[in-house]
């Protein structure tokens, strides 16, 4: 990738922009305002000398950064429910502003927790798809039952349809993925259906199933949604329609599961002191299934390392979010693409 410098003030930052990866933070657009972004721009920084940031969002909310990182002053935000072409015509707002400059070549990767849909838009038009790529996807990582492993999920809500070919190349991304930024040697894909028979899904599923079976040696068949979290999967391929319905009731069930343990024990004086006896299970329990820590979803099939966080980022999120980037550069994620696809 062709470099151009952002035209830093210091001669010391002239010196360093060569050598260190480079990412871009949109900071407007979440539901917490800036404020939580930039204190996980200043943690992120304390432990990762070797990357240097660019801040781009409204200049007077970023002054805690001066110094520290280049600042884009960029006061315009997307609105949730702006379309392609409203994101488009947006040239000062942060979101369109922080994808140029992975577009131009100043930066590594790009992290937002503005829009889902103009951060889609956006990446997919500015940096396009990677060639053979049909479609590009959101993956992330979910938590499973057993402990330290994660399955990938994907695709979890870049499209509403999807073609049997898209599902397969979906297959092959998940799996690299899974190889190089999770350490999986030879992953475990399923597809996610309604039954574990091959006969079993949607029309479209079908003919992924079989494009699978015939062209993909990771392919284990069919997999319930039951069984998705289980430990056994490596990779679970779906549409992207069903994929954001997955993930929205699996955070909601985990929500409400916390809740209900947490009301059980509070409910007398007996039941707190039985919580004594399992605290420790209860964290780790938390820690598992912290959605905070993945860092969020990845956008793969671009030209780029694209990160979406949680609208609701905070600054635990924003520093996870860019740790996931970083690694994503360090692994050359989108040029194995290129060769896997």
């Amino acid at each position: 990738m062709n470099r151009k410098p952002l035209g830093f003030t210091f001669n010391y930052f002239f010196v360093i922009f060569l050598h260190m990866i480079r990412i871009a933070i949109d900071t407007l657009g979440g539901d917490n305002g800036s404020a939580p972004i930039v204190d996980g721009i200043l943690e992120f920084l304390k432990d990762n000398k070797d990357v240097s940031i660019v801040a781009v969002g409204k200049k007077e909310e970023l002054k805690k950064l001066e110094g520290l990182c280049e600042i884009v002053d960029a006061p315009d935000i997307v609105p949730m429910e702006a379309g392609p072409l409203e994101v488009m015509r947006m040239k000062n707002s942060s979101m369109y502003k922080t994808v140029t400059l992975a577009k131009e070549g100043k930066v590594d990767a790009v992290v937002s927790s503005g829009s889902t849909g103009g951060f889609l838009s956006s990446s997919t038009l500015l940096l396009k798809t990677i060639p053979g790529v049909n479609r590009a996807a959101f993956i992330a990582p979910f938590p499973t039952k057993v402990k330290g492993h994660k399955v990938v999920i994907l695709d979890i809500g870049a499209s509403n349809e999807n073609s049997a070919e898209e599902l397969r190349q979906f297959a092959v991304m998940g799996e690299l993925y899974s190889e190089h930024i999770l350490g999986v040697e030879n992953p475990k894909t399923y597809l996610l259906s309604n039954g574990t028979e091959p006969k079993k899904g949607s029309p479209v599923g079908k003919e992924a199933y079989k494009l699978l079976e015939a062209t993909d040696s990771h392919f284990k068949g069919n997999i319930e949604a039951r069984n998705a979290l289980a430990g056994f999967a490596d990779v679970v391929v779906t549409d992207g329609f069903t994929g954001n319905i997955f993930l929205k009731a699996s955070e909601g069930m985990a929500k409400m599961m916390s809740g209900m343990i947490k009301n059980a024990f509070k409910k007398n004086l007996w039941t707190k002191l039985g919580y004594l006896h399992v605290r420790k299970g209860m964290k780790e329990m938390s820690e598992t299934m912290d959605y905070k820590s993945t860092g969020g979803a990845m956008l793969l099939g671009v030209n780029g390392v694209v990160v979406k966080v949680h609208g609701n980022a905070d600054c635990y999120s924003t520093y996870c979010a860019i740790r996931v980037a970083k690694k994503l550069v360090e692994k050359d994620i989108a040029n194995k693409i290129k060769d896997g696809i």
